[in-house]
């Protein structure tokens, strides 16, 4: 069979997506790529994959911009004519299904790994776009071939509310899974601070502002503890952070801001809690990364991030927006050593038992062969 991939970016598709493809590879098919123009679109195809370009902005509502995205989409269909098409976030969903559904591919895998700005933001702009993607995504998601992935019960509830897809046809495969034998507990050097990370895209959604107040409010302790910041702006995200507050903080000292970090195993060796006080996500792979590797987490009870911790077992849950109750979770543990063990060992067993990525790679085989390829 024939297996086409479409993703808002090629970061994904390498970052997300490369461990999928190879398993697919190794079950007989082909597995061919697109996303906009990106410096990982080299790197998918040094692994071995082809991978179509395109000329697609995020936040574009230009209409010929969009036309001409979808003018392209229905070329690389055209041309490969895969078995089945395997979208991942809401943007591609929708103009992969659509391009699909017009050349008479019924076979559509649809990954939705969390619902994204439109839908957590009360900008009016983003509030002026809901109902519109709401439209959207219900034509695009409907044939008795098509089957949305998605990655938490929150989601799944929130889908079937919207009437946007009818139940039979969801899929709930919590997250893209992690390489365990990669992500696996090290021997820590006690010696230095105590090292908090948060990696992730810096978007105000995931929970920068409450960060950087929790570090602020530990600064007396500032010897003892550091934070540290992994991530880029994402300048086709209206949420994302100011470049100038990201510079503000790495000046003051507030946060050791890192950049983009292409090695996470091996930052993840160097600190001793991850943390990601998000506002919602689909379910979030820094935080299983960190777990594989035997560390406690902190994370907020939200769709997606409840997920990966059991409260008081293998990290700690806090109110969304709450920097209070994380600078005292993140206190807490610099204070308890003991407690960081038990924690990093108990979330290494929820990982391998829930969250290894060759889990995820049979279940989503799995819908594949539900449709016949």
């Amino acid at each position: 069979m024939k297996v086409l991939f479409f993703a808002n970016t090629d970061w994904y598709l390498h970052n997300f997506r490369l461990g999928l493809a190879r398993f697919l590879r190794g079950q007989g098919a082909e597995v061919v790529m697109m996303s906009p123009y990106g410096v990982y679109g080299p790197r998918i195809e040094a692994a071995g994959f082809r991978w179509f370009p395109l000329p697609m902005d995020r936040r574009s509502l230009n209409l010929v911009g969009e036309l001409k995205l979808l003018r392209r989409i229905l070329e690389i269909l055209r041309l490969e004519r895969p078995d089945v098409i395997h979208n991942f976030t809401i943007k591609c969903v929708v103009y992969g299904s659509l391009a699909a559904r017009w050349l008479g591919i019924g076979r559509r895998i649809n990954a939705v790994t969390g619902l994204g700005h439109v839908f957590i933001s009360d900008a009016p702009k983003a509030r002026l776009l809901r109902p519109l993607v709401r439209s959207l995504l219900r034509l695009a998601l409907d044939g008795s071939e098509s089957r949305l992935v998605l990655q938490n019960p929150d989601d799944v509830r929130l889908f079937s509310e919207f009437g946007l897809v009818a139940n039979e046809r969801i899929r709930l495969i919590r997250s893209s899974g992690v390489d365990t034998v990669r992500f696996t507990p090290f021997a820590r050097d006690r010696g230095g601070p105590f090292r908090v990370l948060l990696a992730a895209r810096l978007l105000w959604e995931k929970g920068i502002r409450e960060y950087v107040a929790a570090a602020e409010r530990l600064r007396s302790r500032a010897g003892e503890v550091e934070f540290l910041l992994a991530g880029i702006t994402d300048r086709g995200n209206p949420s994302t952070v100011p470049e100038t507050d990201i510079v503000r903080w790495g000046e003051a000292g507030v946060v050791r801001v890192l950049g983009h970090v292409d090695d996470m195993a091996r930052l993840l060796r160097t600190v001793d809690l991850v943390v990601l006080p998000s506002y919602r996500e689909g379910v979030p792979k820094g935080l299983i990364e960190g777990a594989a590797m035997g560390l406690p987490i902190i994370t907020t009870d939200a769709p997606g991030c409840r997920e990966i911790v059991d409260d008081g077992v293998n990290g700690f849950l806090v109110p969304v927006g709450d920097a209070v109750a994380l600078r005292d979770k993140i206190e807490y543990l610099l204070d308890t050593p003991e407690v960081c063990r038990r924690f990093g060992a108990a979330g290494r067993r929820k990982v391998l038992e829930e969250f290894d990525e060759r889990i995820v790679f049979r279940k989503t085989y799995a819908v594949y062969r539900e449709l016949g390829v």
